[in-house]
């Protein structure tokens, strides 16, 4: 696991957090900046698995 795995795993966990919070107060901002973050997350696993196959070649 690198750097970008991590800092995505990161990511999509403060997400759901910040997605969870927006639902429970009816804070549509924070639930949005939350479903935000959740996709940085999976952008960022997917660039440490692009470079994971590059290492492997």
């Amino acid at each position: 696991m690198d750097k970008e795995h991590i800092k995505g795993a990161a990511k999509k966990a403060e997400g759901s957090v910040k997605e969870a919070a927006g639902k429970m107060a009816g804070d549509k901002s924070l639930e949005m900046k939350g479903k935000a973050d959740k996709a940085e997350g999976n952008i960022r696993n997917a660039a440490g698995d692009v470079k994971d196959a590059f290492k492997k070649k």
